[in-house]
């Protein structure tokens, strides 16, 4: 017996671990700088870390309350109703239960190359079809509404990623408003924002009815638009709330089918555990904007220090075109510096390098240029 036919299939590329890594080397995981895959330096909040510890006492039992307090929080900081927030085991179970509700089998997607894979994997356990538009190194991997129409030939979802990876860049909300106008009434426009509490932009949630300024309030870009049934928000708490660990991410989804979402869902889409740290980071808003700043400070200091050409970015990384990717990852390994190999986002003379801590930041550059040079 064999599984279906899985050759079409590319297994995901994370960024590789710092105990991985210090096997390899045979070296203390301690002496290890990790800057390869968009994690949080500061980690959680302390109080989500207290709420993963209370919620050990209840991991016996399904997470009926959790499940709903969450959703209803989430909901009240976008100011959408409950039933527009999916719930999922990150961002990309968000993406999975729109690829559900959405395709049937042979219906295409359109997604950037480059991008994250994940757009394309979930189109394809779902039976779908993927075709791309190119985002071009030669005018800085700009994101804009004429890159996407100009590829789109009536694909059911078409993926928009903002800030965009593994690049950094944005697509504005007027931008993004034209895909979704001038695409069909049948083409879903799924705006990935999980690096959006980096960026100091308005959501795409205004299209779907939202608030379009960050919850808690940490955002004065506030936008208002009008609403759309053919638009959808997928956000997550692995980056700015620092709980990559946990898996928690949701979409924000139109009014009109948001009751789909108990028909495509698995029981209980997020843990107890998940659930509850999830509201306690959601609580914690100086640890969130100590994230961001740490970030933007990051950003700043990377792109003003490496000696070579580093992307304006939004997100909590820079991309630096160091000439060759994989030889510079391997170099910097072997020096206890991680960074990220972009060449399965098929961008070879490229390296992605997570904001760090002030520490890890300066540590990263210094052996960067020493590589480069």
């Amino acid at each position: 017996m064999q599984p279906r036919d899985l050759s079409d299939h590319v297994p995901y590329e994370a960024g590789r671990g710092i105990e991985e890594v210090a096997r390899e080397l045979g070296a203390d995981p301690g002496t290890l700088t990790k800057l390869a895959s968009n994690e949080n330096p500061l980690g959680p909040s302390p109080a989500a870390s207290e709420a993963i510890r209370e919620a050990a006492d209840s991991a016996s039992t399904y997470p009926t309350a959790a499940h709903t307090d969450l959703t209803a929080a989430v909901a009240d900081a976008w100011s959408v109703a409950d039933e527009q927030i999916w719930l999922g085991n990150g961002g990309d179970g968000a993406l999975d239960y729109l690829s559900r509700a959405m395709l049937d089998p042979g219906d295409e997607v359109l997604v950037p190359a480059p991008g994250f894979s994940y757009y394309g994997m979930s189109a394809r356990y779902h039976h779908g079809e993927v075709t791309e538009y190119a985002l071009s190194a030669d005018d800085g991997f700009a994101m804009d509404a004429d890159a996407v129409l100009d590829a789109y030939d009536g694909e059911r979802i078409v993926y928009v990623n903002s800030p965009h990876n593994p690049t950094g860049r944005v697509m504005t909300l007027d931008e993004i408003e034209r895909v979704a106008r001038e695409t069909g009434d049948e083409t879903l426009v799924v705006v990935d924002e999980a690096y959006g509490e980096y960026a100091d932009a308005p959501s795409a949630v205004s299209l779907v009815g939202g608030d379009a300024s960050k919850p808690a309030g940490l955002s004065d870009a506030t936008e208002t638009r009008e609403t759309r049934d053919d638009v959808a928000v997928v956000r997550t708490f692995s980056k700015a709330y620092g709980l990559a660990g946990v898996r928690l991410g949701y979409a924000v989804v139109p009014e009109a089918w948001a009751d789909a979402y108990a028909r495509v869902n698995t029981p209980f889409a997020a843990s107890e555990v998940a659930c509850r740290a999830g509201l306690a980071a959601m609580d914690d808003r100086d640890h969130v904007e100590q994230s961001l700043e740490t970030a933007t400070w990051a950003r700043e200091y990377m792109q003003d220090h490496i000696e070579a050409q580093v992307l304006p970015s939004a997100g909590n990384f820079v991309l630096a075109n160091v000439g060759d990717g994989t030889e510079v990852y391997e170099q910097l390994k072997r020096r206890g510096v991680i960074v990220r190999d972009v060449s399965s986002y098929g961008l070879p003379e490229w390296v992605r390098i997570t904001c760090g801590d002030r520490e890890q930041t300066r540590t990263a550059v210094a052996e960067l240029n020493e590589v480069l040079g």
